[in-house]
């Protein structure tokens, strides 16, 4: 190997060695390029990474950790079997633990977390610990059970030394309409309450109905406007992109008037004696699934008309040519080229529907509303954000298990925006 020596090094005008010039230029250029992406990085990370982790967090965080409000009951708790009604010294420590709450003004944060597993005893814990203030002498076990007969239930108990943690798994049960019994064995809440995989169901098939009728309308327009010559296309462009040109509470409100019982539609339909009288269109599934439709239409329409755009008319004169009739010619040689612009605005579309609060909640029945009207519910009303944190979480998954699916039968490689 032959040595470089100094005078057989590459140099620049100003004496820098070419090779240290040219990493200078190499960072400098990186450096420019980072600073031209931290402000969108930065955006991305604040509004979108740092809302879904804290919300994953919250869907498994126990903001009401009574560990703190009852230290000596939960450390006498360690030893109880989980089968019996506790003995007299649980029923002792949570006596001087009560007292102490009330002291310090948390024996309300008790009975607000034990509220979430068993509806109802809120008001009897803190009724309960006025009168444990009083108390002077035990035996504490027989005067509890006195003052209610909720002291004497194993499931309070249970309840109470499963909320010991800072971390737990109700909110996620309860979203799945799942609960932890006596023995902390899961099983599914009763049938009067199971409302949630019902509220997921209804909300996933709403989700695709929209889907495919956006498809089924968005198709045969898509291939109008990219076949039409420009001046006619660029008109119709304009009707398809008015629903963007107007706020989505506007167009919903606009579906509102028109669905009404006396709305234009049944007031045509009055007119004509197409039926004998007005149509129930308004708090309904049709409803709902019709202002879903014209709102997300472009959303489908769009990747797919930029498809179409591209695929070269000669393949299908090239077809015809063949021998090809024309519908063979379109379903075997056109059509597949516009399934990755079909994939896009199709998983566009379903995504988007999965989350829509305004629509349904304006012109939907109580028998369609949406995950999302849950989520509210429990964050303006109930203001319970590990519910409506644990309500997301589970939509996300359920979201991302589909995309895998997706992925693996169609390929999100196969996807084109155009």
């Amino acid at each position: 190997m032959v040595a470089t020596t100094a005078p057989d090094i590459v140099r620049t005008a100003d004496g820098v060695p070419l090779k240290l010039k040219l990493q200078r230029v190499e960072r400098s250029r990186r450096l420019k390029a980072l600073g031209l992406v931290l402000p969108l990085l930065i955006f991305i990370v604040m509004s979108f990474v740092v809302p879904i982790g804290t919300m994953l967090k919250n869907a498994i965080d126990d903001p009401e950790d009574i560990s703190k409000v009852l230290p000596a009951t939960m450390q006498a708790l360690q030893s109880w079997n989980g089968q019996d009604i506790p003995d007299e010294s649980v029923f002792a420590a949570f006596v001087a633990d009560i007292k102490q709450a009330q002291k310090d003004k948390t024996s309300a944060l008790v009975g607000k977390r034990l509220n979430y597993e068993i509806p109802g005893i809120r008001s009897k814990v803190i009724a309960g610990a006025r009168k444990i203030e009083k108390l002077e002498a035990g035996p504490y076990k027989d005067a509890l059970i006195a003052m209610d007969a909720v002291w004497g239930q194993q499931e309070t108990w249970a309840t109470i030394k499963r909320a010991s943690s800072p971390w737990t798994a109700f909110y996620l049960l309860a979203a799945l309409d799942f609960e932890r019994n006596a023995d902390n064995a899961i099983q599914n809440v009763p049938p009067e309450q199971a409302i949630y995989r019902t509220i997921f169901v209804r909300t996933f098939w709403i989700a695709f109905q929209v889907t495919l009728a956006t498809l089924l309308l968005g198709f045969p327009v898509a291939y109008l406007l990219a076949t039409l010559p420009t001046r006619y296309s660029n008109l119709l462009m304009i009707f398809v992109l008015l629903p963007f040109w107007t706020s989505l509470l506007v167009r919903t409100t606009a579906w509102f008037v028109l669905l009404q019982d006396n709305g234009l539609i049944n007031e045509v339909i009055q007119l004509l004696h197409l039926w004998d009288g007005p149509l129930r269109l308004i708090f309904s599934r049709f409803g709902t699934i019709l202002a879903m439709t014209h709102i997300q239409l472009p959303f489908t329409l769009l990747p797919i008309y930029s498809v179409m755009k591209t695929i070269s008319p000669s393949h299908v004169r090239a077809a015809r040519s063949l021998g090809a009739g024309p519908f063979y010619a379109f379903w075997r040689v056109y059509f597949p080229q516009t399934i990755p612009g079909i994939a896009a605005g199709c998983l566009l579309t379903f995504i988007l529907a999965l989350g829509y609060y305004i629509t349904p909640a304006l012109v939907g029945g109580a028998t369609d509303q949406m995950v999302s009207s849950m989520v509210a519910l429990a964050i303006n009303q109930e203001n319970n954000w590990g519910k409506a944190s644990a309500l997301g979480a589970i939509l996300l998954f359920a979201t991302l298990i589909l995309f895998t699916v997706y992925n693996r039968l169609v390929g999100v490689d196969k996807m084109k925006f155009g």
